[in-house]
């Protein structure tokens, strides 16, 4: 089943040092709207990339941590609009 503009932003937002509601919500309806869903999308699959790698135990610990890590951030900046073009809201 397709996800919503509502079904998107559904994730918590704890860890997002920037999260902006309106900015977040103007981004679905500006120019790039569609670039934004692919992006939230994305987030959701790094989360749960993340969420996997976290299980491992093949992997020295203080790699897997920054690892899961990463994939947590950029699904955060991928959030945050941050990879959106210039004025795209």
């Amino acid at each position: 089943m397709p996800q919503t503009d509502d079904d998107l932003p559904a994730f918590d937002t704890g860890d997002l040092e920037d999260r902006d509601e309106q900015r977040a919500r103007a981004a679905l309806g500006g120019r790039h709207g569609a670039l934004y869903r692919n992006h939230l999308r994305i987030a959701q699959h790094l989360d749960a990339w993340a969420e996997a790698e976290g299980g491992r135990t093949d992997v020295d610990t203080h790699y897997g941590a920054g690892y899961t890590q990463a994939l947590h951030d950029m699904a955060a900046f991928l959030r945050q609009t941050y990879h959106l073009p210039p004025g795209a809201d």
